[in-house]
């Protein structure tokens, strides 16, 4: 079997809760940034939740780009590390409904299978409290090397710079999609990722990538400037074509350092988890269908877009395959 993307990240159960600015500084999170947390605390977050009820969806920054892809017609496969219970039964049971091929339908593990709490404010703005749980283990054992082997595109989930063995396995992969000449990509993922791991993202990056995606932050902090002009001059450096996600505004595409300026919708926010995880699995559909890269920003844009304007990390299929039919009609 062929497939468009097979990507390598954590997978993870999000918990959304909907919580005032108040509440966020009550329990102590830094806004708007992604912390790992360990099991204890995971507990102590739930408690002091206390009535809220969360949204239970699928997640996991590569897991959210995968399934994208699929939905808007794409072949995917996706590496990652779920544990046999019933966190990790509901994760396998939602790649598989969604068509998405993965490891995890019939490797499981002992543990617990990672989650994320997710914090939205009113202002739409995700606040993210990660437990790995096994796929802190995630390894080399989880790769499928002929599964990369018949892939378009590598993809690598920059989270995994935070995991020893996770960046053994996204490097292992690097090495097979490279000796087949598979398209590399990559996803920055977080600033905290920047800031604490970079010498993993560094390694992911290696002497180049050919997509990169960031957003404002990410990219500035980067190039530790708090110039987005000084950041767009640099980042030809790191890809052929680098993709900047600028909240509202758009996102800017660098294709061979050419500057391709891209305007969003305009809709209310209503909840950001999942933008940037949504404008890949869009862009990389779009590529894999002949798109150049403006025209793949259009239909990226537009999904992220709409997955900001509703709650929760993802899309119903049914909205995606409308927005690619206006899109291919536009």
């Amino acid at each position: 079997m062929a497939y468009d993307v097979y990507a390598v990240g954590n997978a993870l159960v999000d918990l959304e809760f909907q919580v005032t600015d108040g509440e966020l500084q009550a329990l102590g999170i830094e806004k708007a940034r992604m912390t790992l947390i360990d099991a204890d605390q995971r507990l102590d977050l739930l408690h002091r939740m206390g009535d809220h009820q969360p949204r239970r969806t699928g997640g996991g920054s590569a897991g959210n780009t995968v399934v994208a892809l699929q939905q808007l017609g794409g072949e995917a496969y996706f590496s990652c590390r779920v544990a046999d219970d019933g966190f990790g039964r509901f994760y396998a049971d939602d790649l598989h409904a969604h068509g998405v091929h993965s490891n995890v339908h019939t490797a499981r593990h002992q543990g617990h299978t990672g989650t994320c709490l997710v914090m939205i404010t009113p202002d739409a703005e995700r606040t993210m409290s990660t437990h790995l749980g096994v796929s802190a283990e995630l390894s080399s054992h989880e790769l499928e090397p002929t599964a990369i082997e018949a892939s378009r595109t590598y993809y690598m989930e920059g989270y995994l710079a935070a995991s020893p063995t996770g960046l053994d396995a996204a490097l292992k992969g690097r090495t097979v999609a490279q000796r087949v000449g598979a398209q590399l990509a990559l996803t920055l993922s977080d600033v905290s990722m920047i800031n604490f791991c970079r010498a993993g993202l560094a390694a992911m990056l290696g002497d180049g990538v050919e997509v990169l995606f960031a957003n404002e932050d990410e990219i500035k902090a980067w190039f530790n400037t708090d110039d987005l002009g000084v950041a767009l001059a640099a980042a030809p450096a790191l890809a052929q074509t680098v993709c900047v996600t600028v909240g509202a505004k758009g996102c800017v595409v660098l294709d061979k350092g050419l500057r391709i300026d891209v305007a969003a919708p305009v809709v209310k926010a209503v909840d950001t988890n999942g933008a940037g995880d949504m404008f890949a699995g869009a862009f990389l559909y779009a590529r894999s269908r002949g798109a150049d890269p403006k025209r793949a920003a259009e239909l990226a844009t537009r999904a992220a877009s709409a997955v900001v304007a509703q709650p929760g990390n993802r899309l119903p299929t049914d909205t995606l395959l409308a927005l690619r039919e206006a899109w291919q009609l536009a």
